[in-house]
């Protein structure tokens, strides 16, 4: 009986043995520091085969410092023993090179500011959210008739507390104190949410296919302000945050009418009613732009807001195509507000255009750019795209992220 129970006890250590995975040994001084290495908390996305062993292997890492991120790169990128070039890593949109090598560890470390690198901020009620993204982009092979590896593009996001202040002199230059926020100012907070298919909670921005649909919630935080209702003026998808790059598609056009609803084979609209006043509900199906490698799409959109005792007009409305009717309709307000959409001209003639009651407030001034107004631009993005229905991205936050 004693040979057979020390049997069975080698066996079960033996079986223990063999199950842990190696990776972890490799990453225990990092996970020590701050940055979590629990493999159900690895965010990763790329559109490879290997992508499966990012997500086992975790060769990201992420901590989310004050006023800057620290992101750690494996060198063994994809789990298969092939290491990368360094130099062909780079952070964000405007591809910041490496701050410091590892050859021990063989790992790349990139050090940026949150406002660095072309990295975006996302303002939501309860977060302030920074995405940037690390990309691969191998080096010509020596024999330019093969390639052995694919581009890849991995998100990087840090969330911070909105209702804590984290050293606002750090972060100043990005976002206006929280202390400003004040309602005498009448200063209002816009957000763009990506949300799940129940609109119950936001959604990664990673695993889309083609036939899928985003759901875009828009907010406005009103706190004590007087009631608002708020629009969404115009929507852009492009390829990097903002309206002027190029190649761009319209979404939104032309004061509140979804254009992307306009065209075949699309179920594209506004989601009506809308569940508050302060805020508005659109779904889009999903696209990419043709030559793309990266597969991804930010889409920047103008929200304004007007008083909640003002009836929608042809400048603030929200307005859907109804195909099986052939018009449009709008989520509040007649449907004669919605017969420019087909003309693509909303603006009235400017000697006979009236001022809002928003504008006829004391002092009231517009900037379109001015996320402290009336309006507001917000981008939301990078939406990833993925060809392989097993590659999805989850979330991974590090250090205070």
């Amino acid at each position: 009986p004693e040979s057979s129970l020390l049997l069975a006890l080698l066996c079960w250590v033996t079986g223990e043995v063999a199950a842990y995975p190696p990776w972890g040994f490799s990453w225990g001084n990092l996970a020590s520091r701050g940055a979590r290495a629990d493999p159900s908390h690895a965010w990763s996305w790329v559109e490879d085969p290997h992508s499966r062993a990012l997500s086992s292997h975790q060769p990201v890492m992420v901590q989310c410092q004050e006023a800057q991120l620290v992101v750690t790169v494996h060198r063994d990128l994809f789990g298969t023993g092939r290491l990368v070039n360094a130099a062909d890593l780079t952070l964000g949109p405007a591809a910041c090179t490496h701050s410091s090598l590892n050859p021990a560890l063989n790992t790349v470390i990139f050090t940026a500011g949150l406002h660095e690198c072309g990295s975006i901020v996302q303002i939501t009620p309860e977060s302030l959210i920074y995405r940037t993204l690390l990309n691969y982009d191998p080096s010509p092979a020596s024999n330019p008739v093969i390639i052995r590896n694919n581009p890849a593009v991995i998100p990087i996001e840090c969330h911070y507390p909105r209702r804590e202040n984290v050293s606002s002199n750090a972060i100043r230059p990005t976002w206006a104190p929280f202390s400003s926020t004040l309602s005498a100012e009448e200063r209002l907070v816009f957000s763009l949410r990506l949300m799940n298919e129940d609109w119950s909670a936001e959604r990664p921005f990673t695993g889309f296919q083609l036939g899928d649909v985003l759901n875009i919630q828009a907010e406005v935080a009103t706190e004590s302000h007087v009631p608002l209702r708020l629009f969404v003026d115009s929507c852009v998808a492009a390829l990097s945050p903002g309206t002027d790059s190029s190649p761009h598609y319209s979404i939104i056009d032309f004061n509140g009418c979804l254009v992307d609803g306009r065209s075949d084979d699309t179920s594209s609209a506004f989601i009506t009613p809308r569940p508050q006043e302060d805020m508005l509900r659109f779904s889009i199906d999903v696209f990419r732009f043709a030559g793309d490698t990266r597969n991804l799409i930010y889409i920047t959109c103008h929200l304004k807001v007007t008083p909640v005792d003002q009836a929608p007009d042809p400048l603030n409305k929200a307005c859907s195509f109804n195909k099986a009717r052939n018009t449009w309709a709008p989520v509040e307000g007649t449907r004669d507000i919605c017969s420019c959409c087909e003309t693509g001209n909303c603006e009235p003639p400017a000697p006979s255009r009236r001022l809002s009651p928003l504008e006829r407030w004391p002092g009231r001034r517009f900037r379109r750019h001015d996320a402290n107004g009336q309006e507001a631009d917000v981008v939301i993005g990078p939406v990833l795209l993925s060809r392989d229905p097993g590659i999805m991205g989850e979330q991974q936050e590090g250090g205070q992220g």
